[in-house]
């Protein structure tokens, strides 16, 4: 924990658990670094806290935090709950308000941490929007993940022998599901956010159609320069590194100011 670092407990009954990276004084500017969710919330935890550290040093206050049910946060984790994501996100937004000072806030979130950011852009007060490969397609997400979830059912890597289809069944990669969040998953389609947005593009392989509807609406594309592998079920251990991602993310703040 650095110096400028601090943890910080709030929203409804302070089940909300989060890190705010300060600056000292007034920031100007602050990012909610909205998290994605079970394997990508894993991997993806030591690239926000450097994502947030490097913001601070730079000036821009950021906060972390985890939604009701998952993380350091309280609740169920089978009570996951797609509505309930976005309060939590209005009430991060609102922390990070109070915490830096700041007027403007940027939302960013990594797949579907990027999903939750877009959806709730308009009622957390979003200035702008950061998006690192988003879920635009609910129901596309949901084949991936039971698809993977299969592949990680027989995968000789992981289980000396093949577990059952019972033993792996209300599961996405290690994490329970509930059938409510799939559902709500699945009934998910991105409209765009009236801000401007940016989407960071590091798939390794671009899917057909790009990033309709977002582009349509005006959103920008950034190809990073490493690609991640967000369903490779070999590298499920591994934290997900993105040596330029700040370096994309400042400069964008940079020409937003």
């Amino acid at each position: 924990m650095t110096p400028a670092s601090e943890p910080c407990q709030f929203g409804r009954d302070g089940a909300l658990i989060g890190m705010y990276h300060g600056t000292a004084g007034h920031a100007p500017v602050g990012v909610l670094l909205c998290p994605p969710l079970g394997q990508a919330l894993l991997r993806t935890h030591r690239v926000y806290r450097q994502l947030a550290h490097g913001l601070a040093t730079r000036g821009i206050g950021a906060l972390r935090f985890d939604y009701r049910g998952t993380g350091d946060s309280a609740g169920d984790s089978l009570a996951l709950d797609w509505q309930h994501c976005l309060a939590d996100i209005r009430s991060a937004a609102a922390e990070l308000r109070v915490r830096s000072g700041c007027a403007t806030v940027v939302g960013f979130g990594a797949q579907l941490g990027g999903s939750l950011a877009l959806a709730a852009a308009s009622a957390a007060g979003f200035a702008r929007l950061i998006l690192w490969d988003p879920v635009l397609d609910g129901a596309r997400h949901v084949a991936e993940l039971d698809a993977w979830q299969e592949a990680l059912r027989t995968d000789p890597l992981h289980y000396a022998k093949p577990r059952t289809v019972e033993e792996a069944a209300g599961q996405w990669l290690g994490f329970p599901v509930g059938a409510q969040w799939r559902a709500q998953l699945a009934g998910w389609r991105a409209e765009p956010a009236r801000v401007p947005t940016l989407i960071l593009d590091s798939r390794p392989e671009p899917a057909a159609g790009g990033w309709s509807p977002l582009v349509e609406a005006g959103a920008q594309v950034c190809a990073m320069s490493t690609s991640t592998h967000w369903g490779d079920l070999h590298r499920l251990e591994h934290a997900i590194l993105a040596p330029d991602l700040l370096r994309v993310v400042g400069e964008a703040l940079e020409r937003a100011a």
